[in-house]
């Protein structure tokens, strides 16, 4: 059993059975749909997509609190380091990592990676995602910001996950038209909607998503839309 917590917009852990904590591009403070009174109480790795304040925003104070594995592209893992954050691991894509109780491939994503520091821009990377390997077996494709691209063929190909995490909000990643063609490429039996709502130009719901599913006959995939904040089982 793996308990899944979305903690608002690009944010969400992976509760093992035997404890450890996996978090996904942290944003808390300021993260208008984080969930209120939600406190993290383990942090064993986390996982960074790119190095968009949205989601880096929380990893110093995670870090030192914590003193988690954080697995990021070379560039944004350097950066990190640069700010006193320890137990970096800058890999690239195509790569596979050992991480804690799991190992984590990292994937090519659509999108861009950057922060803005003393009144400039400082490119922190490729975007990226990741597959990552549970202990149990199961696999899960953290797709990070993207929109939808052939490879997640590949993907599925390499790697069958059972578990897809897609943003929908559309303007800035995918919405849910290009991410009903994630699962179908993807074909995997659950996708959980992330990175909505947050923002007006956010519009992407999984009420959409689930609509043109079932439109274009993709069966085989349930939505799971979780609640900040409430965690679910998988």
């Amino acid at each position: 059993m793996i308990e899944i917590t979305w903690l608002g917009h690009g944010t969400y852990q992976f509760r093992l059975q035997t404890g450890e904590v996996i978090l996904v591009d942290p944003w808390i403070d300021g993260n208008p749909s984080y969930p209120a009174g939600y406190e993290i109480d383990r942090c064993d790795v986390l996982l960074l997509t790119h190095g968009h304040f949205d989601h880096i925003a929380g990893v110093e104070s995670l870090a030192a609190k914590f003193q988690p594995q954080v697995v990021a592209i070379y560039e944004l893992a350097s950066w990190l380091e640069g700010k006193g954050v320890g137990k970096t691991i800058g890999m690239n894509i195509g790569g596979t990592v050992q991480a804690g109780p799991i190992s984590a491939t990292m994937t090519m994503a659509v999108h861009s990676s950057s922060f803005a520091e003393d009144g400039r821009i400082v490119y922190l990377g490729e975007p990226a995602g990741f597959v990552v390997h549970f202990p149990d077996g199961r696999r899960a494709y953290l797709a990070g910001d993207t929109t939808v691209f052939g490879d997640m063929r590949l993907i599925h190909e390499l790697y069958q996950p059972q578990l897809a995490v897609l943003p929908i909000g559309d303007f800035y990643t995918m919405g849910p038209r290009e991410a009903a063609m994630a699962c179908k490429l993807l074909d995997v039996g659950t996708v959980v909607p992330v990175h909505w709502g947050t923002f007006p130009p956010l519009i992407g719901r999984p009420d959409k998503l689930r609509e043109l599913l079932r439109s274009e006959s993709i069966t085989g995939t349930e939505v799971l839309a979780l609640e900040p904040g409430k965690p679910v089982r998988w």
